[in-house]
């Protein structure tokens, strides 16, 4: 039987438990603070970091801090990381996971980082997942972790996306098919021509829902797009090891026709309860949401714009840019004038209102759409509820006032 791409990585059979280095290890200002608390406590003679350059601190939960409270625990590990030599990506530089995809992560590579949606990566052909702060202590103090090699779960895309369907649409379609548990501690592996053609920005929202499902990661092979993404960034092609797909044999598979996939919709409080956004039409919201590690790259600013163009927004609508290379780029393409002439506010790159720490936390008895990646009840505001969906369902509908399908917009997109 040929191996799973995440047991050629981990270089071991499914179910089989193995110590493996840590390639890339990474913490926000809210796991990384709390980490540097386990790692003080440890009770080791030597508190040197184990290969420090292979590590980071990136700022995007509370970003910039929220209180003085936020404030010092963030200048607490601002030191720490400047003393040990850890690169820091300090306020405005965006969210962990787009800046380690943007030419920092590398396929094959094995990435950990302290924050569950760290199976972004697995977009580039790495094996990446998330643990808790204690564990991203222990890759400080070791280099390295254990793994129970996941049995995986092949995500067969054939077709192509047409009209307002979008990766997003995919992503809640396959979460629904696999149900919030369906992938507990598996590995989903996308395969299938419709996962070939898909765009790296694509395959990135793809992977990033991965735990939604429960499971440990989500990949995809690493092939000439992924190439292509990476050099732009300035990773050096010597470092850019391409990956065949195998003929593996799954534990199971899930089969997707991208030309069947249409604008859907995720209703409160579970990422699983998805339908066609057309079922909701006309549900009142207060406000829309677009950016997130799920949707703040810059074709999903540009899909956006792109429809809210020449328009006014008819409720509050919130933007934030998934990095500052993403911000960078909608401004001098014009993407970003659109945005703010739609009337939509634009924040500082980072995590935003995703937590419900601030930057747009819903009241009691609002409703938000959301283009994050969890509906959970309270995330965004206790006592509110929220929708998930596409950039271009959260465009039409911040148009209208409420919940919309790009597909009723007169005209078509601009």
């Amino acid at each position: 039987m040929t191996n799973t791409l995440s047991e050629r990585i981990l270089g071991a059979d499914e179910g089989t438990y193995v110590d493996r280095v840590v390639d890339r290890g990474f913490a926000h200002d809210g796991t990384g603070a709390q980490a540097l608390v386990a790692f003080e406590n440890f009770t080791i003679p030597d508190k040197t970091l184990q290969n420090p350059a292979h590590l980071s601190i990136i700022y995007d939960h509370i970003s910039p801090a929220n209180n003085s409270v936020t404030a010092n625990l963030q200048g607490r590990l601002r030191k720490f990381s400047k003393t040990n030599g850890i690169p820091f990506y300090d306020v405005g530089c965006g969210i962990c996971h787009q800046i380690m995809s943007e030419g920092v992560c590398l396929p094959n590579e094995i990435v950990v980082g302290a924050d569950s949606h760290s199976c972004t990566l697995g977009a580039l052909g790495a094996f990446a997942t998330g643990v808790g702060a204690t564990d991203m202590a222990g890759i400080w103090a070791t280099g390295g972790t254990w793994f129970r090699v996941p049995e995986s779960i092949g995500v067969v895309l054939s077709g192509k996306l047409s009209g307002f369907a979008e990766p997003k649409d995919v992503a809640l379609a396959y979460v629904k098919a696999l149900g919030m548990d369906g992938g507990t501690y598996k590995a989903l592996e996308f395969i299938g021509e419709g996962a070939g053609s898909m765009p790296v920005e694509g395959r990135l929202t793809l992977s990033n829902m991965a735990v939604e499902t429960g499971a440990k990661t989500g990949l995809f092979y690493a092939d000439e797009l992924t190439k292509e993404h990476l050099l732009q960034y300035g990773a050096e092609e010597k470092t850019i090891s391409l990956q065949k797909p195998a003929d593996c044999t799954y534990e199971s598979e899930v089969y997707l026709d991208l030309d069947d996939i249409e604008p859907l919709l995720a209703l409160p409080h579970r990422v699983d309860n998805a339908c066609l956004v057309t079922e909701y039409s006309g549900t009142p919201i207060d406000q829309v949401f677009v950016g997130t590690c799920t949707n703040g790259r810059f074709e999903d600013l540009r899909r956006f714009a792109a429809i809210v163009r020449g328009k006014k927004v008819a409720v509050r609508t919130i933007v934030v840019p998934a990095s500052k290379d993403v911000y960078a780029k909608a401004v001098s393409s014009g993407v970003m004038a659109d945005i703010i002439a739609a009337g939509c506010v634009v924040c500082p790159p980072g995590c935003g209102p995703c937590l419900g720490a601030h930057m747009g936390v819903l009241g009691e008895g609002e409703v938000g759409l959301s283009t994050a990646n969890r509906n959970f009840k309270n995330r965004m505001g206790v006592g509110a509820e929220y929708y998930l969906c596409s950039p271009s369902t959260a465009a039409a509908s911040s148009l209208f006032g409420d919940i919309r399908s790009p597909n009723e917009l007169k005209g078509g997109m601009n």
